[in-house]
């Protein structure tokens, strides 16, 4: 990788959050218009149980010290598809995220060698404004496989919860009843399985996850039909710098779909929002997903306010071609 005099590419420790945080700051008020990262998701991808950041990262700083890029390879649960993110300041590294992107290329394919495999997929996003970063992933071999939506409501004019459908319940998971937890991850399971990307985690991998993120359990719901368990929301606190309670997933078992529960259960996780002094809710919506259920969001007040393009290709790894 060539880089202007004085800039320096080195790998990055903890001890390079701040700095990092501030690139990956200015990269995402460009993208999306505020800061959506802190300093604690910068550490738990650092410290993620699957990525080594002396070999899955790297830094570029500028003659001063300060960090204009910031690359990482990652993967949640150690099988399936890889991410790669490429942060860099929007108004002095930009040249830099392609020849970043092909070092992590680069890394993947050595991790497809480490993992016995004959290659990987790879994915990453792209925000509205960035048509340059775009392009690079296409000349990279990348295609566009799928749009996400960003959807948002304000709770300011929230009204009261409507009464529930006939045979329907609403109530909090009880996060310290394994019981209840495993209950929970099957309806999870269960409803995804039927979507193309979905990448089952067991019950153990997935609590064991969990762990790590220190979830709000209060905002966590389960719904039942006349007695028998339907559906689950999980909340996330990924939102709470805007004020904004986070909708992770929804969950809803085939057999009871169109029944209500769906909106059961946004409901009342709004109201538990509202009552925290939330000022809106959000969730986002993989448009390919065959059971997105967009109707059903707009019909609680939901309305898009943001695309994001997934872009994705295979890396052969090293040796095989």
């Amino acid at each position: 990788m060539t880089l202007p005099a004085g800039w320096t590419a080195r790998r990055p420790t903890l001890d390079d959050v701040p700095a990092i945080l501030k690139v990956v700051h200015a990269a995402d008020t460009f993208a999306v218009g505020y800061p959506d990262f802190d300093a604690e998701d910068v550490t738990a991808v650092l410290t993620a149980p699957f990525c080594d950041p002396a070999r899955d990262s790297w830094l570029v700083t500028d003659p001063d010290g300060a960090v204009v890029g910031w690359a990482i390879v990652d993967n949640p649960t150690g099988v399936g598809r890889e991410w790669v993110e490429v942060y860099v300041d929007p108004e002095r590294g930009e040249a830099l995220r392609a020849p970043l992107l092909a070092r992590q290329l680069d890394r993947i394919a050595e991790r497809a060698a480490e993992r016995g495999l004959p290659g990987l997929t790879v994915r990453t996003g792209v925000y509205a404004p960035e048509t340059r970063w775009a392009a690079e992933l296409t000349e990279a071999g990348f295609t566009r496989l799928k749009r996400y939506v960003r959807m948002t409501r304000t709770l300011a004019d929230l009204s009261a919860e409507p009464p529930l459908p006939a045979g329907v319940t609403v109530r909090p998971l009880r996060a310290d009843d394994e019981t209840d937890l495993r209950e929970f991850h099957r309806i999870y399971d269960a409803a995804f399985r039927d979507t193309l990307d979905y990448e089952p985690l067991g019950f153990d991998a997935w609590r064991q996850r969990l762990g790590r993120s220190a979830p709000t359990w209060d905002e966590w719901f389960v719904a039942t039909v006349d007695g028998v368990p339907a559906g689950v929301l999980q909340s996330s606190d990924q939102a709470l710098d805007q004020n904004t309670g986070w909708v992770r997933t929804l969950s809803v078992l085939p057999e009871h779909r169109r029944r209500g529960v769906g909106a059961a259960l946004l409901r009342r996780a709004f109201a538990v929002y509202a009552g925290k002094g939330r000022t809106a809710a959000g969730l986002g919506v993989d448009l390919a997903n065959p059971t997105a259920p967009v109707t059903l969001y707009r019909s609680v007040g939901l309305r898009e306010v943001r695309w994001t393009d997934m872009y994705e290709r295979t890396v052969p790894a090293v040796g095989v071609r």
